[in-house]
């Protein structure tokens, strides 16, 4: 039988109907499940007991997007509009364990919402509406299109010439297209992390968290879009799915 990790996908809790259910887009589950290895998931309980038992059975955990956005009064500052969508069992679930992954040196990989929860949990803010400030792009997705046109590329990132993603390409190309789907992003970085692309307008399109053992990312845009057919989207799936490997085997020869 063939080895492979196990994944924890934090999950975000969505009313439908009178009752909270808890949800992971099919989306991240596949590309997870056919790039890095098997998923388990994780409900935003909010109780860090429960998590800590739980993080005995994964070999990395995977920090998905979402609709909603983190209530700002994580990084200190007000909602600027009444209405925007937030996920409060989310924010209490995956903003207290992320430090602690870092410490039991799980890989950790975020994308979209997930690039901005390791920033706030780690001490950063974050832009509530790139759109309204001049200098920026739009970085949402154009309204009423099929997921194809959504999804499509949107724009370039510049990759620094140092960063992780240049050694996992093994390319000398700077510059690829992604796609965007997000009207927050980080304003101002947190402590520890490094930053390995920007879009642009400058706003950080990546990073990497300096203190992670093995593997701690995070990126913008949606890689698990296409996953398979995206340079971008097969070095960082196939990195991560390495460090998980190297903590599995770890963890194994640890237990005997």
């Amino acid at each position: 039988m063939e080895l492979r990790p196990v994944i924890g996908i934090p999950c975000d809790v969505k009313q439908m109907g009178k009752w909270n259910f808890h949800a992971v887009g099919e989306k991240y589950i596949q590309a997870v499940q056919d790039s890095v290895g098997d998923v388990i998931l994780l409900p935003a309980l909010a109780d860090q007991t429960v998590l800590q038992r739980l993080l005995t059975l994964v070999d990395g955990v995977f920090l998905p997007g979402s609709y909603s956005n983190i209530d700002p009064q994580w990084y200190g500052e007000a909602t600027v509009r009444e209405g925007t969508l937030q996920d409060t069992a989310r924010d209490h679930t995956t903003l207290p364990l992320i430090r602690q992954l870092i410490d039991k040196g799980i890989p950790l990989f975020g994308v979209c919402r997930g690039l901005q929860e390791i920033n706030v949990a780690l001490g950063g803010t974050l832009y509530q509406h790139l759109q309204e400030i001049p200098g920026f792009l739009d970085h949402r997705e154009p309204d009423n299109q099929p997921i194809e046109v959504q999804y499509d590329d949107a724009h370039i990132v510049n990759l620094h010439a140092d960063s992780l993603l240049m050694l996992w390409l093994a390319a000398d190309q700077q510059q690829y297209a992604v796609n965007s789907l997000h009207q927050q992003g980080v304003k101002t970085l947190a402590p520890g992390l490094s930053i390995e692309a920007t879009a642009p307008d400058g706003l950080i399109e990546a990073f990497r968290i300096d203190a992670a053992p093995l593997f701690g990312y995070a990126v913008q845009w949606h890689p698990e879009w296409l996953y398979g057919q995206k340079p971008l989207s097969i070095a960082i799936f196939k990195a991560f799915r390495e460090a998980c490997m190297q903590y599995k085997l770890h963890k194994q020869k640890e237990s005997f």
